[in-house]
């Protein structure tokens, strides 16, 4: 693919107008390439990395040609996401990740996708089974290499690495310093890319404390929150077990609020980043699980309900909120155990009066029980809800497409009743179940 092509579908298909100075440094530079991609969280970094690695398919070739290896399985749906909309019709991209049916993975490499994307320990087990070979690749991608080497997956990432043959072009990336580059790699010098520092990549957030009374903060987060409103928030806990309390003192009080942490099963984390993204559930309740490796636009808020353990994991936890050059809100929530780090930034005080109702989405999410393996699109979704349901193209809100289901958010105060309006007809010849997600 050539850049042109690139750019004009990232401004048609992503809504990107114009590339930061990363992505432009990617449009421009030669190939091969050995680099080592260095910028903040929310600066673009997958398009980044995808406009070198569009640039080296070529149209005539068959079998893979490009490898994206990603630590964790959220990133992996999000990088696939992402060159899906800049790849097609040309090139093929499949999703590898735990979770996932292993059978389905096979039945993709029969389409004979040009791009894949993998967790380590997944795409290890289809390679020793012997369902493909790595031999000649144009480019291998590392995205979060850094997490990935935190995470324990050198050793995977070895054993991958002896299964490749020739690649041209190498490209790691990370949103915090430089880590050492692992031998199996090659001795080939890796230029570096580093935009952590550049003034215009620097976050817009305004840092405050919330003091409490007490060492439960519960009260207080509730009163913080009921100042917020509708706005999105992002509220970090350091354990499971605390997530799971939080989020459900909150649920039982009528917030509109989600969970997400490690020990939920994979489908449940999807469906709860889907309802925060569309803004069903404008609360998401987490652990440091959130804090990187996810792409959603427009959080206007993060929480400190618990301090972070380290500058890294405040980093990270920010780097949630004031993305891509839009202003946002940090809170530190402090009771009298709490000791502020050395590393938190100056801090201003916040006082909440928490007088404000408690606010209702004005989203819902409708779930579809049939997806990509069943054929239905994005587009065939909108249609069934504008032609059957009733409702205009611009009260169809996001929609996400898995393997054997789909959501889709719509106005809540229509949900009920378009559910009912639309059972009857088939989408896109298929009998299908819709249901509110609650």
């Amino acid at each position: 693919m050539n850049i042109s092509q690139i750019k004009s579908r990232a401004e048609e298909r992503l809504a990107i107008g114009k590339f930061t100075p990363l992505q432009q440094a990617m449009a421009t530079e030669q190939l091969p390439l050995r680099g080592v991609l260095l910028a903040p969280t929310g600066s673009g970094k997958t398009l980044a990395f995808a406009i070198p690695l569009l640039r080296s398919l070529d149209a005539k070739a068959h079998g893979l040609q490009a490898l994206v290896i990603a630590p964790t399985r959220e990133l992996v749906l999000q990088v696939a996401d992402v060159l899906r909309a800049l790849a097609k019709p040309d090139f093929t991209v499949a999703a590898f990740y735990g979770g996932h049916s292993v059978e389905a993975e096979v039945n993709a490499l029969s389409a004979s996708p040009a791009i894949l994307v993998s967790t380590p320990g997944r795409l290890l087990d289809h390679l020793r089974r012997g369902h493909f070979t790595i031999g000649n690749l144009a480019t291998l991608v590392l995205d979060e290499y850094d997490k990935s080497l935190d995470l324990g997956f050198l050793p995977d990432i070895k054993a991958i690495m002896k299964r490749v043959g020739f690649c041209s072009s190498i490209i790691l990336t990370s949103a915090t310093a430089l880590a050492e580059i692992p031998e199996c790699f090659g001795k080939a010098q890796f230029k570096t890319f580093d935009y952590t520092l550049r003034e215009e990549e620097v976050p817009d957030i305004n840092f405050m404390q919330v003091e409490s009374a007490a060492p439960d903060k519960l009260d207080t987060l509730k009163r913080l929150l009921r100042d917020l409103g509708k706005e999105r928030v992002i509220v970090f806990v350091n354990h499971r077990d605390a997530a799971e309390r939080v989020y459900t003192s909150l649920k039982n009080d009528g917030f509109a609020v989600g969970l997400y942490h490690g020990g939920l099963e994979q489908d449940r984390r999807e469906k709860a980043l889907v309802l925060f993204a569309n803004g069903t559930t404008p609360v998401l309740i987490a652990t440091d699980l959130a804090s990187r490796g996810l792409d959603i636009a427009g959080v206007d808020a993060v929480i400190h309900y618990h301090l972070p353990v380290s500058e890294e994991a405040m980093t990270h936890r920010n780097g949630r909120t004031g993305r891509m050059g839009a202003s946002g809100k940090a809170y530190a929530i402090i009771s009298a155990v709490d000791k502020i780090p050395d590393f938190f930034p100056q801090l201003s005080t916040y006082w909440p009066e928490g007088s404000a109702p408690i606010q209702q989405a004005d989203t819902a999410t409708l779930y579809i029980n049939a997806g990509k393996r069943e054929k239905i699109s994005k587009g065939d979704i909108a249609g069934y809800l504008i032609q059957k349901g009733g409702l205009s193209a611009a009260e169809v809100g996001k929609i996400e497409v898995r393997d054997h289901w789909a959501c889709v958010a719509v106005p809540a105060s229509k949900a009920a009743a378009l559910i009912t309006t639309v059972q009857p007809y088939k989408l896109k010849n298929t009998r299908v179940k819709l249901s509110r997600v609650e």
